[in-house]
């Protein structure tokens, strides 16, 4: 079971919850009560270290949204539309990774479906903000101490030879900063991000 708690910071700069997740199931399950918060217009960021489970979080977003298609990381695709299965919105899932100008973003057109879609962006800091305004800022990051080489199993040296059994050292607990900006997220209760029993 997760253990959540809540984070405020001052309204100018955003609220923001912190909720701690103890699997990929719980991340997923995080995924699904934030799409209970999402509409057409909205832009998501997902930020987070390689592996930390922006995708993970995505596909709970995705199942929620009832939306075609299987939400998986679309790096090699850069940007994938999940058509909506039902009457709510798309779904666009971007991973900016790749690109490194904001040239490139333009090039993606993302602001002509903006507003009938949800935009979620992974690695979309310091690229996709001027989209909107309005948008949630979300970092995911491992709370295990041994992939930052704090603990056993740590990853130590350069290059490939560092590689480790990520089985191993990733016992899979998160840590998802929500981080709400803008007039679009003014009055919207985040407290539905910390209900326990959204879990079950």
């Amino acid at each position: 079971m997760s253990q959540d708690h809540v984070a405020n910071r001052d309204h100018a700069v955003g609220r923001t919850v912190v909720v701690e997740t103890a699997d990929a199931d719980a991340t997923r399950a995080l995924g699904v009560r934030l799409a209970a918060l999402l509409r057409a217009g909205d832009l998501v960021m997902l930020s987070g270290a390689l592996g930390a489970g922006k995708t993970t979080l995505a596909q709970g977003i995705g199942s929620a949204m009832d939306v075609r298609g299987r939400v998986s990381s679309p790096t090699f695709i850069i940007a994938r539309v999940h058509p909506a299965l039902g009457q709510g919105p798309d779904l666009v899932h971007v991973d900016a990774y790749r690109l490194s100008s904001l040239e490139e973003v333009d090039a993606l057109d993302l602001d002509t479906s903006l507003a009938e879609s949800v935009t979620l962006v992974e690695w979309g800091e310091d690229k996709v903000e001027a989209l909107s305004e309005s948008r949630l800022e979300i970092r995911v990051e491992r709370l295990h101490g041994a992939l930052t080489g704090t603990g056993a199993g740590a990853v130590t040296g350069g290059g490939e030879a560092a590689l480790a059994d990520l089985a191993e050292v990733d016992d899979g607990r998160r840590s998802v900063t929500v981080t709400a900006l803008g007039p679009r997220w003014a009055d919207v209760d985040l407290a539905v991000l910390t209900d326990l029993t959204a879990l079950a």
